[in-house]
Order: C-alpha cells, then sequence, then structure tokens
C-alpha cells in the first residue's frame, strides 16, 4: 500500500501550470512541525516540507481556495520522478494528492470556497486514472 497524509501549512501559494496536453496541475509544499522537549527539558522543533502535486479538478480547487499559510490536510500517494540535468541524475519525492480538506483558520475565504473545498475535495481528479507516465511534467 502506498498512502501518504500530511496536516501542515503552505509554505507558499499553489502554482498553476497545464500540461501540453491541458491538464491542469497545482503544485506547492507543505511543512509539517514535531515539537518535543529534550532530556535536559528544553524545547526542540523540527520541520520537514513536503511536495504536494495535485491534477485536474483538485488542482484547479487548490489554486482557487489554498494560499500561503493555509492549513490542509492532504492524502495521496508517494511518488519518486527522476530526470537527467547537465549530465547528472536528479530525484525528487512528491506526494499526488487524492484529496485535499482545508481544515480552517484566517486564511479560509468562507464565503467563497466552495462546499468541496471545505470537505474531501477530490472533484475531478481521477487518480484511478493518473497521467501517462510519458506525459509531460510542466515543471
Amino acid at each position: 500500500m502506498n498512502k501518504a497524509m500530511v496536516i501542515g501549512n503552505l509554505g507558499n501559494d499553489p502554482e498553476i501550470r497545464y500540461t501540453q496536453k491541458g491538464a491542469t496541475v497545482a503544485t506547492f509544499s507543505v511543512a509539517t512541525t514535531e515539537k518535543w522537549k529534550d532530556a535536559d527539558g528544553v524545547q526542540q522543533e523540527h520541520t520537514d516540507w513536503h511536495r504536494i502535486v495535485a491534477w485536474k479538478g483538485l488542482a484547479e480547487i487548490c489554486g482557487d481556495h489554498l494560499k500561503k499559510g493555509s492549513k490542509v490536510y492532504i492524502e495521496g500517494k508517494l511518488q519518486t520522478r527522476k530526470w537527467d540535468e547537465n549530465g547528472i541524475t536528479r530525484y525528487t519525492t512528491e506526494i499526488i494528492a487524492k484529496s485535499m480538506e482545508m481544515l480552517g483558520g484566517k486564511n479560509v475565504d468562507k464565503e467563497t470556497a466552495s462546499p468541496a473545498a471545505h470537505g474531501n475535495a477530490t472533484h475531478g481528479n481521477n487518480v484511478d486514472n493518473p497521467p501517462a507516465p510519458d506525459t509531460e511534467v510542466p515543471f
């Protein structure tokens, strides 16, 4: 099973792009922070950044309703991509979003956000049929 779930805050506004075939793609980063006290009782903190990719209808919802600082729950799967850059093989691991839930707070615009954006926003994102591997990703 390949399942990833994160609750955190957007580090930037979603970037919206389109494939050559017209599919909408949203990319953004979500920060998750862990806090604990060490053996000396001193508060410690560690933040991890997660790259999120949403496709089609879910990408449009993310672009319309998420902003830097928004608190969200993202559920999806992990995917690692590789590419060649100047003779060097590079890798990135992303969470391919299946659903997104806005968790509220100061950045949620309750008057303009669609009901789907506040709930389990899977509208239009067919994760069972993701883009073909040869689909050119616009980033």
